[in-house]
């Protein structure tokens, strides 16, 4: 038994920190590559199971797999969709063939893109709630494009996409967070370390 085609395939998963979001076009900025977009998407996809429900382990594997015909397929946005036509089937047949877990991860694929399942409407809510941090990161570093998007976000993914009601929680939640909370006003060394002031000065 030969492991090359196994080694091929995390090699060519290895590219994918390489692969820009479509989104950089508009907003010209540091946007997250397909393997950071990944990575909290998994993370999204968690969380809102928890309080969803689902199965945790297949909702892992999924948010794995959602977008990974990208490294051959390409990430397409709001406009360009509109004129490329994308072989995502062949692309996930061609990354998987020979590779020991290529049934599985089909399956999960091909459901993920039906929708049906409450693990895959977990995994499209936090991939749609990925772009949303990510807007909200680059408004707080001064790009002013959330504006113009939240609008529209609202009234179309938020409205229309979200299928989870914690899932529009975080919605919610997001646009009311500031991405720098978790360090400036959490813990920290002013907070509870050596640079904390007495209270009598504080």
């Amino acid at each position: 038994m030969t492991m090359k085609r196994e080694v091929d395939f995390l090699y060519e998963i290895g590219t994918l920190r390489f692969i820009p979001r479509a989104w950089i076009q508009f907003l010209n900025a540091d946007f997250a590559n397909l393997a950071e977009h990944t990575l909290r998407v998994t993370w999204i996809a968690l969380m809102i199971a928890k309080y969803e429900g689902g199965d945790t382990g297949k909702i892992a594997k999924m948010a794995l797999v959602h977008d990974i015909t990208e490294s051959r397929a390409s990430d397409v946005h709001y406009v360009t969709r509109l004129y490329v036509e994308r072989k995502e089937e062949k692309a996930l047949e061609d990354m998987l063939e020979g590779v020991a877990f290529a049934d599985e991860f089909k399956a999960l694929w091909e459901e993920y893109e039906v929708r049906e399942s409450l693990e895959a409407k977990i995994v499209k809510d936090a991939d749609n709630l990925e772009v949303d941090l990510e807007l909200q990161e680059q408004y707080a570093r001064g790009h002013k494009l959330r504006d113009d998007f939240y609008p529209m976000r609202k009234n179309a993914v938020y409205a229309h996409k979200l299928y989870t009601e914690t899932a529009k929680k975080l919605f919610e939640q997001i646009y009311e967070t500031n991405p720098h909370d978790w360090h400036v006003k959490g813990a920290n060394r002013m907070s509870q370390g050596d640079w904390k002031l007495p209270e009598e000065q504080a």
